[in-house]
């Protein structure tokens, strides 16, 4: 599969981390909530105004602006498993 912006993904749609497009601040901030290379997240919900996203990664739920999910590249994850 393709690599995709993580604002791309549907809801109950799952990806796996590919890339952080991003450093300095920003970019610690996204690596310190669990979002790395090689996680996997499902995108759980939106807001009515699609901003933020609301992602499940390792057990537990955030969300991020729409700004901070561009800076993440992921690969969608085929519902059996395969990405």
């Amino acid at each position: 599969m393709e690599t995709i912006g993580l604002r791309r993904l549907a809801v109950g749609q799952r990806a796996v981390i590919t890339r952080i497009m991003t450093g300095g601040e920003l970019g610690r901030r996204i690596r310190d909530m669990g979002l790395t290379p090689g996680a996997e997240i499902e995108v759980v919900g939106r807001a009515p105004l699609k901003d933020p996203v609301a992602l499940r990664v390792k057990n537990f739920t955030l969300t991020l602006r729409n700004n901070e999910a561009d800076q993440i590249l992921v690969t969608p994850v085929e519902a059996d498993g395969a990405s």
